[in-house]
């Protein structure tokens, strides 16, 4: 349930005489945020932009994280974890045995509802080290709904792989390139496609590639229209953007 339907029940309950006033404002007083003391958690956000708050972990006690879990459970909403640990997902597993996690993309999840898209996001990647960007991108997209294609491994040190798959980048509606080293890919594809394409700089390569600034400043230079860039290794930014723009 998101923030829209559960204003609305509440709002029905109390036309109905099912609750009191005092009871309705009681639950309305926690709906644009709710104050636990170490957070304020954006309970508003799904009603005002179509999608609950994200939570990111990194530098988050595991006992915050479970509490920020029950509140964004009690609201009904999808949850997403991201930069999250294995031991973090074992230990809110334990309460919460219905949450999936995404060890590649380091990223703890669960679906409402089903696909709200039938068209497709297709997401490439340069190499094998780049997919845990990819695979952040990949389960943001899904949670939100989308329709997901991956072909990994298709970097310009050998471009005829990416060549036969064409056909398929053809038919994508979005596409997301993952690529570290130089980050050329995203320029190739955009070369490629009448698509809007979303490039993600990651981390990886060799010390000239400045821990991604190289790719980074390839994807911002690139010669080919229709490519927009988010920052170094934000597969979950490439995710949610792309889903806007495949709604």
């Amino acid at each position: 349930m998101n923030s829209a339907r559960y204003l609305k029940r509440i709002l029905d309950k109390l036309h109905s005489k099912k609750i009191s006033v005092n009871s309705a404002f009681r639950e309305l007083k926690n709906l644009p945020y709710e104050n636990m003391g170490f957070v304020r958690l954006d309970h508003h956000r799904a009603f005002r932009k179509g999608f609950g708050e994200v939570v990111y972990c990194e530098n988050k006690t595991h006992k915050h994280v479970k509490k920020i879990t029950e509140a964004l459970l009690k609201h009904k909403n999808p949850i997403l974890l991201t930069r999250a640990n294995k031991s973090l997902y074992d230990f809110l597993k334990k309460t919460f045995p219905a949450l999936k996690y995404n060890e590649a993309g380091r990223i703890i999840y669960l679906k409402k509802g089903g696909l709200k898209n039938k068209k497709t996001v297709l997401i490439l990647t340069a190499g094998t080290s780049d997919i845990p960007v990819a695979e952040e991108a990949r389960t943001t997209l899904e949670v939100m709904g989308n329709k997901v294609k991956t072909i990994y491994d298709v970097g310009v040190a050998g471009i005829h792989r990416l060549l036969d798959k064409l056909p398929e980048i053809s038919k994508a509606n979005v596409i997301i390139v993952v690529a570290g080293m130089e980050g050329a890919l995203g320029s190739v594809i955009g070369g490629l496609t009448d698509k809007p394409v979303i490039a993600v700089p990651t981390s990886v390569g060799y010390g000239s590639s400045f821990k991604g600034i190289a790719p980074l400043l390839t994807m911002m230079n690139s010669c080919s229209p229709g490519v927009a860039v988010v920052n170094i290794d934000n597969g979950f930014g490439a995710g949610y953007f792309a889903s806007l723009i495949n709604k």
